[in-house]
Parts: structure tokens; sequence; C-alpha cells
């Protein structure tokens, strides 16, 4: 792989993956013990309804963790793509003024050229080592697109 691509590679979180997979098997495993063994016990009441909301349930956790697991920032020629849990968003380059990893916060924070900041979320102090890296090589990309030519903070 060449350093182009290298440097352009998407930004994922490891650790919120890792979890996530985690949840989401024990969420889809938790359901199905629920729904196939508590309408057996004796003095439960557990219906069709209760089974069904118990499953509707499940699929409402397992799709937060599916968002959760996808969030993920992918560089472009002409900006990036910021998916994080609830909102995607495209910005150019131009767009993003400096990129900031400070102050104890989860996750990297963009300021943007409209005044307003964005979170990245793929990008986690969780993460340790591997997220300060992954801050500094946005903080290059930002760089190196950039038009003023001024150092982005992180």
């Amino acid at each position: 792989m060449s350093t182009y691509e290298d440097l352009h590679a998407p930004f994922r979180p490891r650790s919120a993956r890792a979890v996530t997979v985690v949840l989401g098997l024990l969420t889809v495993a938790g359901a199905i013990i629920i729904i196939v063994s508590l309408p057996r016990m004796e003095g439960v009441v557990f219906g069709p309804a209760d089974q069904a909301g118990t499953a509707v349930l499940a699929l409402g956790i397992c799709w937060f963790l599916y968002r959760q697991g996808s969030v993920a920032a992918v560089p472009g020629e002409r900006g990036m793509v910021v998916r994080n849990i609830i909102h995607t968003r495209e910005l150019e380059w131009a767009e993003i003024l400096s990129v900031n990893f400070g102050d104890g916060a989860p996750w990297v924070q963009l300021d943007l050229s409209d005044g307003g900041t964005l979170a990245v979320m793929a990008i986690q102090r969780a993460d340790g080592e591997h997220g300060r890296a992954e801050a500094r090589r946005l903080a290059t990309l930002v760089a190196l697109h950039e038009e003023g030519g001024g150092t982005p903070t992180g």
C-alpha cells in the first residue's frame, strides 16, 4: 500500500467496534433465551405479544449497535464523509479549519468554516495511542488539503 493510500485510509474506532460486536451477540442470545424460555416457565405469563415486543426491542438495540459499529470517517480527494451514530455528513477539505483532540474529549472535534464543530466519533480517546495517531493523521490530511497553509491543532 502506498503512502497516499495509507494516509487516505478510512478512520474507524477499534475499542468501540469490539464492544459493539460483543454486545450485539449478547443481545441476540439474551433475546432468544427470553423468547424461548419464559413462556415455558410455570407461573410466568409471557405470551406472543411479549415475545414480539422482546424481539422488537432486541432489533432496536441491534440497529443502534450496528450504527455504533459502522462509525467511520472516509477521506477522499475532495473532502471527507463523517458517519457518526445518528448523522452522516459530507465535508469538503476547505470546510475543515482545524482538528482538535484535547481537553479530555472522547473523540476528535473538527472546527468548521461555518463556525460550528463536528465530532468525528471514528477517532476515539478510548483507543489510546492508536486514537492519538489517527488524530495526527487526520490533522496531516487537513494540512495537506488546506488552501491557506495554516497548521491544524491536535
